[in-house]
């Protein structure tokens, strides 16, 4: 596995590790379809959450949070819907997270479009 990739799977490592503390249960992972991937779908009641998580070694080259522009935020919003069809869920609340790693620090940004 390449760094960049095994860095990013550490990273969801630790975002899902972060929801489960929380009461969140992991409801996908990784979930891909023809128009690309959701990194983390959590449940927590009726509520669902499409978690995007971005990796950083460290911050030189900038926050983790801000690739997450509002290109990558609408694709991840039409992934969704995809999901909730695929699995034939109708959720009371959805909600939109970034979770941004770099080096040891995990920021949760709920809600965060």
């Amino acid at each position: 596995m390449a760094h960049n990739q095994a860095l990013g799977a550490r990273g969801e490592d630790r975002a899902a590790a972060w929801y489960l503390e929380r009461g969140y249960d992991v409801a996908d992972r990784n979930w891909r379809c023809a128009e690309g991937e959701l990194d983390l779908v959590l449940r927590r009641g009726r509520t669902v959450v499409f978690c995007e998580v971005k990796t950083r070694s460290s911050s030189a080259f900038g926050n983790p949070e801000d690739a997450v522009t509002a290109r990558k935020a609408q694709r991840i919003r039409r992934l969704a819907l995809r999901w909730l069809d695929a699995h034939d869920i109708r959720a009371g609340e959805l909600r939109f997270d970034v979770v941004a790693i770099t080096g040891r620090d995990v920021v949760v940004f709920e809600d965060a479009f």
